[in-house]
């Protein structure tokens, strides 16, 4: 059980809550879900199905939640937001070429008028 409360206590470490908030959501004491988190209570099941809804996962990815392997899935998202942004600014850049284009363009016809 240690081990389940060190994944619940990383996964609400994740989502930024206190213990008091996580606590009122699943409408128990604050102790009562330290014990949780500490491994001194077990957990019965609907508890633990509680728990998995809050953290928007099934029972099954909550007890077998990997640490590394959502690590490596963060850094994966990452990867392909942080492309996604060069595409972008690479299109930006194009972008204002145009527009200086344009502009000397524009610029070179008003001299030469």
């Amino acid at each position: 059980m240690k081990t389940l409360g060190k994944k619940i206590r990383l996964l609400r470490h994740q989502k930024g809550w206190s213990q008091e908030e996580v606590a009122k959501r699943l409408d128990i004491s604050i102790p009562a879900f330290s014990k949780i988190e500490t491994g001194i209570t077990d957990i019965n099941l609907s508890r633990l199905e509680q728990i998995a809804a809050l953290f928007e996962m099934s029972v099954v990815t909550l007890l077998t939640y990997n640490e590394t392997e959502h690590d490596q899935k963060i850094a994966s998202e990452l990867e392909s937001v942080n492309k996604k942004l060069m595409d972008r600014e690479t299109e930006v850049i194009d972008l204002q070429k145009k527009v200086i284009e344009l502009f000397e363009e524009l610029r070179h016809k008003k001299v030469t008028a």
